[in-house]
Parts: C-alpha cells; structure tokens; sequence
C-alpha cells in the first residue's frame, strides 16, 4: 500500500495556502509545566482542520469531475469543509449526514450551499456510495484517500516549521486521516518528536487496533458513546497502514476528563473547543505521567460546538 509523503503534503501545502488559515502557537502560560502549546485548527473558514483536507481533494479533481460534481459522507466537520471548498469552486455537492449529527454543524453545511440528506446513524457512508453511483458524483471520503490525508498533513508542517523542537505532538483520532497526515509531516520534519494519539477511552478502536496490530472493528453502538462525536469513525486499511508507521503511542481519556478540558480551554485559553477538538488538552492535563516529557503541542482540532451542550459543560 503506498503511503502518502512529506512530498505530496508539501504539494498540498501550495494548493491550501489561499483558503487554510495558518493557525498559531498558542503558548499556555496559565499552564505550570509551561510546556503546553496548543494549535487552534478552531479558527479555520469552518471551524475545523477539515478544510486543509477538503480543498486539497476538490482542487486535484479534474474539470470533468467538478462538472458532475462532489459528494461526501460526515458526522459534520468534513460535510462543512466539502460543501465549503466545492461553493468556492463552484461545484455542486451534496453530503450525506447521520441523523443525529449535531445541528449547528447540519445547517452550517446547508449555508454552504449542499444538498443535504440525513439518514440514520451508521448508513451514511454506504447512501454516499449508492447515489455518488447513481448521480456519477465524484466522492470525497473524510479520511480514506490519499488527498485528504496530505492536505491533513499540512497542518504538521506547520507545526515543523513554527516549533522545530517539539518533543510531542498531541493529535486526536478517529479515521485517522489528520494524524496519519500530521504524523508524516513530523517525523520528516522533526523526526526526534513522539506523535501520541489521542481517544475517548469508550471508543478506543485504534487504540485496541494498534496494540494488537490489526484492525480491530468496535461496534457503531460502542463508538457512539462518546461525548466526541467527530471521533466515532474508525479507521479504514490506508489510514490504519500510516497509523502504525508515524504513531508513537496512544492515550485514553474519560468523558469528565473531555468535559473539563472544554471547560479549561473556554476559560483559560480563550478558546471555543468542540469535545472531539479538547481530547488532546484532556490528555496533557489528566494523563502527563504517561506522556513524554518536554515541548508539547495539542491540535485542537475543532470549535463546532452544540451551544447547548456547550454550555452545559461549562455549567459543569
């Protein structure tokens, strides 16, 4: 299986430069250690690390694949990036959401201009497949392709560039596309830095795939218990294949664990943090004793945010 280099980010890195915002290192002095920096992939055109992905995809498709058009599969974030980068081209798209993805991120995705269809939880990747085949659409996966995953690695290069000695790189997980990307962006930059992924412990399917060495299948009902609903996906073989070359290490974080870590980046750093995007703080805060030490960086990795239910975790 070929996997994709620190040549291809490179070259997505030249196509997102226009539409990706290059977010910063935000150095946490509120943090004792004062080795924490976090990278607010919240503050992107649709609020998450997404778009780096979505426009890397769209703008390799050739002119005959814009005219017939995109269509994508997503719990929110990607359905926002892809109907997002295919109003920016002009390209129509429809994105197909589980029924129970959460609201703010649905109707984002409309704004955009999508079609969007929802159906019920766990068939909206195979309702993608069946009408991209019969509307001859052109499918942009959320993780499982090439493209994606190296516009996801731009994000690392990033980090490369702004923070060349990095001991650590937090970076949360679920299909695996940001951290396969991010994972081959640093160890060709920086190849001294250990990469740690990040999940909730109640859909810790990488994790379990890792230590066993294969890809392990949690069923949808077990994934769907975390408060992350951007980390209920699970890995497909390409992502999984770059998982074992670039992955130090995973850790494991309780849902109060993920609440508070919404809870101290609203307060302490000033940052809107959707729960799948606070994993990563969760982990440096509650889990230091099985980090590496030294210059840490956790990749928020969104801000979409239910207002509801961000204010009851910040209610506590």
């Amino acid at each position: 299986m070929e996997l994709v280099t620190i040549s291809d980010i490179e070259a997505a890195a030249k196509r997102v430069e226009d539409v990706a915002v290059r977010t910063p290192l935000l150095l946490q002095t509120w943090d004792p250690r004062g080795t924490l920096w976090l990278k607010p992939e919240s503050l992107q055109p649709v609020g998450a690390f997404k778009v780096r992905g979505a426009f890397n995809a769209v703008a390799a498709l050739d002119d005959a694949a814009r005219a017939r058009g995109v269509i994508a599969y997503s719990s929110g974030n990607h359905a926002q990036a892809v109907a997002y980068a295919a109003q920016r081209y002009g390209v129509n798209a429809v994105i197909v959401v589980p029924d129970v993805a959460p609201r703010i991120k649905v109707e984002a995705t409309r704004a955009y201009g999508a079609e969007v269809i929802e159906v019920p939880i766990g068939e909206h990747e195979g309702k993608a497949r069946e009408l991209a085949t019969e509307r001859g659409l052109t499918l942009v996966p959320p993780f499982d392709d090439a493209a994606i995953i190296a516009g996801q690695g731009t994000a690392g290069l990033e980090i490369a560039e702004d923070l060349p000695d990095v001991d650590v790189v937090l970076v949360p997980i679920s299909g695996g596309g940001l951290a396969a990307g991010v994972g081959t962006a640093i160890k060709a930059r920086c190849p001294r830095a250990r990469v740690i992924g990040v999940e909730p412990a109640v859909a810790a399917d990488v994790a379990d795939s890792l230590q066993r060495g294969e890809l392990v299948r949690w069923p949808q009902a077990d994934r769907a218990r975390t408060i992350a609903d951007g980390l209920r996906s699970q890995p497909s073989e390409l992502t999984f294949a770059h998982l074992r070359e670039v992955v130090d290490q995973m850790v494991t974080v309780s849902e109060e664990e993920i609440r508070e870590a919404v809870r101290v980046l609203a307060r302490k750093a000033r940052l809107v943090a959707e729960p799948s995007g606070a994993v990563t703080t969760a982990a440096y805060l509650f889990h230091a004793a099985e980090l590496p030490a030294g210059k840490t960086i956790a990749l928020v990795s969104g801000g979409n945010a239910d207002p509801a239910l961000f204010a009851e975790i910040l209610a506590g």
